[in-house]
């Protein structure tokens, strides 16, 4: 993906964050399970109703649990955070006047497909999609329209998803992947994996994508010096607030909005 770039005194080039997903995995192996939560900055010029220049996520990581765990863990937390809301801001919701009827149906387990399943769907209405491509914006409102509940769409093409996911082991050309799709055509909310942890494969993957291997080094010795499987996922706030509030824009979600054509305030 593209990189906020900048110059970090006399050490060089640095880049603004994309997620701390690589420093929380090494957390992970030390306290088992850990989570961030901060700014992600995307340089990519997207000006849909789902993209902001920098938004926040919640980053769990978690040792020891594999691609099934920790989509339990996301159906979980997405569980959670509806039923407190609506516990908590009953007012706010009338004064947003939200129907609170679909989410009050958030309630587990979450139907699950794989990839090829929901490229069906989209063939099935109408959509010439072809296998291989990721989902954009609206394969993903015609996908998760089809659900009451949020839906886990899991193992994508290998050669869509990132450096670090894991392949199956069955069939390396999917990865132990995952998205997340809100209801009510929202989409996206939640992506996720289980990750890499062979040195011998991570290190061939990064060299696969042209990454420099040197920027890497730190990441590769939690695996040259003894690692377990781990997963973790990363949750959008602002997209999450703007399909349980009913928004039809993520720059209604936080007060600040950065978006390619707005900086300031």
């Amino acid at each position: 993906t593209t990189l906020f770039e900048t110059d970090y005194f006399d050490l060089g080039k640095a880049y603004l964050s994309q997620s701390g997903q690589l420093y929380v995995e090494a957390a992970a192996m030390a306290f088992g399970k850990v989570y961030c939560f901060g700014p992600t900055f995307r340089a990519e010029k997207s000006k849909t109703r789902r993209h902001l220049t920098e938004f926040w996520m919640v980053e769990p990581e978690v040792a020891f649990y594999e691609l099934e765990d920790i989509m339990n863990l996301a159906e979980e937390f997405v569980e959670y955070i509806v039923g407190r809301v609506l516990e908590t801001s009953k007012k706010e919701f009338e004064i947003l006047e939200r129907n609170t009827e679909p989410l009050e149906k958030i309630k587990r387990p979450f139907p699950r497909i794989s990839y090829n399943e929901a490229v069906e769907i989209l063939k099935n209405n109408g959509v010439n999609f072809q296998w291989g491509n990721d989902f954009g914006n609206t394969d993903e409102t015609i996908i998760s329209q089809q659900f009451e509940k949020p839906v886990l769409v899991h193992h994508y093409p290998a050669a869509v998803k990132a450096f670090y996911m894991k392949r199956d082991p069955n069939d390396e050309t999917y990865a132990l992947a995952f998205d997340m799709l809100a209801p009510e055509g929202y989409g996206e909310i939640i992506g996720g994996s289980q990750r890499e942890d062979d040195y011998d494969t991570l290190l061939k993957r990064i060299k696969e994508h042209n990454l420099p291997v040197e920027a890497f080094d730190w990441y590769l010795d939690l695996r040259k010096y003894g690692s377990v499987p781990h997963s973790g996922f990363g949750l959008g706030v602002e997209r999450t607030l703007a399909w349980i509030c009913g928004l039809d824009h993520v720059r209604e979600t936080i007060p600040f909005p950065r978006m390619i054509y707005r900086i300031k305030p």
